[in-house]
């Protein structure tokens, strides 16, 4: 097994770990990067991610209350702000000095597409730009963030791979998808980097909301793009000029856990509810999450260690840019 969770590298770079709405003034445990943390809203709204562990005899804080913005350990009363500074320790009496290691170290924090993101150390990179967030044309829609019990390189993997379709995607769309990939080409697709294509796909009761068609099938023209370390953007146009956005973000919380959500932006009238227009992309995450909570183990990243053909090469594009990132 490769172990990739917890590379120092990874720590710059930013992680969607939960929907901004879940985010509340009550403490939340997540774990990203094997590193278990509490996240909580402060009295200003502002969100905070500290290490979920007390400095003073190693208590998980994320069981506390949040008490006028700071969490309290629900151990011995410390408390910590924000900013992870401790600011009370009520067996030291009122006016007692902190001693100087009971601070903790914050996260970093952004919010942005609707999701609360977290970088461990001091950021490399920016959050993936999708440029349609700001096209009043699209309108944007969240999905919850699950856990999936694999590894986000097996992830990536699948999303920039479309030789699964026919296989994987049997019960949705890939029933009319063709077996053999034409040739393609990588090369810039704006912020993102892979490959566009075409491709005939079934279009199922559950799809004609996506596709804004009632043929049995439809055609699309795609695009899937990665941005490092582990965001994949895909992109559907059809031809009734209809396009459907996806951002597909996954995170390690280990390496055999991660945490995964989409985001949807849709060029449509905004008529059809949210539900119903996602409801095949649901059907299409639920068959990924099925087939990839079967394979054991991380990614190899090193070409050596797969099998790959041409198909195969937008993924090994991103492999060999991630590793040089891990070097």
């Amino acid at each position: 097994m490769t172990s990739f969770a917890t590379h120092p590298a990874l720590r710059h770079y930013w992680h969607a770990i939960a929907r901004s709405s879940t985010v509340t003034a009550a403490p939340l445990a997540v774990r990203l990067l094997g590193e278990d943390l509490v996240v909580w809203r402060g009295a200003g709204g502002e969100v905070a991610a500290l290490p979920d562990r007390c400095s003073h005899r190693e208590s998980p804080l994320s069981p506390g209350a949040v008490i006028d913005g700071c969490i309290e350990c629900p151990y011995h009363g410390w408390r910590y702000d924000t900013s992870g500074a401790c600011v009370l320790v009520p067996s030291s009496g009122e006016g007692a000095p902190v001693p100087p290691k009971a601070h903790l170290r914050a996260a970093h924090v952004t919010e942005r597409y609707g999701l609360v993101w977290l970088c461990l150390d001091d950021p490399v990179a920016g959050v993936p730009e999708i440029a349609q967030d700001a096209d009043r044309a699209f309108r944007r829609i969240n999905m919850d963030v699950d856990v999936w019990h694999t590894a986000t390189t097996r992830m990536v993997d699948n999303f920039l791979d479309i030789t699964h379709f026919p296989w994987v995607h049997r019960g949705s769309f890939g029933s009319a998808a063709q077996t053999e990939v034409p040739h393609f080409e990588l090369g810039d697709l704006g912020d993102w980097y892979g490959y566009r294509y075409a491709v005939t796909a079934a279009n199922p009761a559950a799809a004609t909301a996506a596709s804004g068609q009632a043929t049995s099938t439809v055609q699309r023209v795609m695009s899937s793009g990665f941005a490092l370390p582990f965001a994949v953007r895909s992109t559907i146009e059809y031809e009734n000029g209809l396009q459907h956005v996806l951002l597909l973000l996954s995170a390690p919380r280990d390496d055999d856990s991660s945490y995964f959500t989409f985001v949807v932006w849709r060029n449509d009238d905004f008529s059809v509810p949210a539900e119903e227009v996602t409801r095949l992309d649901k059907l299409i995450e639920a068959e990924d999450k099925r087939m990839l909570e079967r394979v054991r183990g991380t990614l190899p990243l090193e070409n050596t260690a797969l099998v790959s053909v041409q198909s195969d090469k937008a993924s090994v594009e991103w492999r060999r840019q991630l590793r040089a990132i891990l070097v």
